[in-house]
């Protein structure tokens, strides 16, 4: 039977552990489970409701720091010092896993050696809401060539995990590495970035993996400040995997140049949208045109996004909201928009 070791980062959390840790060792029949509640100086109780549920289940162990360390010291301590099974899994206190979740993911790896960590569709849903219903019958899965899903990071210039569907060999996480301390809003990417760089990637299909709770706290990114700094923090993410495995990557530069020009178009497609619903005011339209500049120098002015920007900004930010119809980028947008999310959807990947 294979062992996963299931590390649970607690701040202020307290409330959700029950749950959280239930869903570990309740709702996953098939492996021998292991978890570690790490509570980091939690002002709440939070570190009293983790060593009762300690004190009720021998499988749970605890950790309490006198003083905060930040997250990603916390994640990387249960990772890289605490876990010793043949897998292991990141779980935020606030989230969940979906019944049989291990198992799945434990059966991928077991069967398929060259794959570094499997992961699934997650489950978001809003605090204070139902758990969604979620699918526990896999339909199969299918293992990516490293490179070839790290190639499509790349060119897509974001990720495709939350976090908590993620369960990786515990071998490789060691290899690897954690979290990397510069990246305290990528840390998750680049690592799964430099995981793939290493190994395959296996994907469950037809099954849900993963409850995200999506509340004030993970929502840093809906705000349009915040969305420029996710933006930052990408960039940030996908040079670091290049300078850390460049040398395991053929064509390294035509990678970073995928990412940069992604994210480019990314940051002009913010700003020239600002435009079309009258949110000039409070989108950072010129901090976004920079940011471009910076991930292309010189070049950025050849993308489309930056001529449908221009366009724009000469029809002004107080008409261009009702002449929205009438101007074809603005139409072909709304089109991408509907055609990337059905594809989203339907890929999983």
């Amino acid at each position: 039977m294979s062992t996963v070791s299931v590390v649970i980062p607690c701040y202020k959390y307290g409330h959700f552990l029950a749950d959280c840790v239930k869903s570990v060792l309740d709702e996953q029949e098939g492996v021998d489970v292991r978890v570690l509640i790490i509570d980091d100086a939690s002002p709440d109780d939070s570190a009293e409701v983790a060593r009762a549920l300690a004190a009720a289940d021998p499988r749970i162990e605890v950790r309490v720091h006198e003083t905060n360390k930040g997250h990603i010291a916390t994640y990387n301590e249960g990772l890289l010092e605490w876990a010793d099974g043949d897998y292991v899994a990141l779980l935020s206190a606030d989230d969940r896993l979906v019944p049989g979740a291990l198992v799945r993911a434990a059966a991928l790896l077991d069967a398929h050696p060259e794959a570094g960590f499997a992961y699934g569709r997650p489950l978001r849903f809003r605090h204070g809401g139902p758990l969604p219903a979620a699918r526990t019958r896999s339909t199969g899965s299918v293992v990516y060539p490293g490179r070839w899903w790290l190639d499509r990071r790349f060119r897509e210039g974001t990720g495709c995990i939350t976090s908590p569907e993620v369960v990786v060999r515990t071998s490789l996480q060691r290899k690897v590495g954690g979290y990397d301390p510069q990246l305290p809003h990528a840390g998750d990417i680049e690592m799964w970035m430099r995981l793939a760089a290493h190994a395959d990637v296996g994907y469950i299909r037809g099954a849900d993996q993963a409850f995200y709770r999506v509340h004030g706290d993970n929502m840093s990114t809906t705000d349009f400040g915040g969305q420029l700094d996710d933006l930052r923090q990408r960039l940030v993410a996908f040079d670091s995997v290049l300078a850390k495995c460049g040398g395991l990557l053929p064509g390294s530069d035509r990678l970073a140049l995928s990412a940069r020009t992604r994210l480019a178009r990314y940051a002009l497609r913010r700003a020239y949208r600002a435009y079309d619903r009258g949110r000039t005011a409070v989108v950072p339209v010129d901090e976004l045109v920079e940011f471009a500049a910076e991930c292309l120098p010189g070049d950025y002015t050849k993308l489309a996004e930056y001529r449908a920007l221009l366009r724009r900004r000469r029809i002004g930010a107080r008409t261009m909201p009702y002449l929205q119809p009438l101007v074809l980028s603005a139409v072909a947008d709304r089109g991408r928009e509907w055609l990337w999310w059905r594809s989203w959807k339907r890929r999983g990947i």
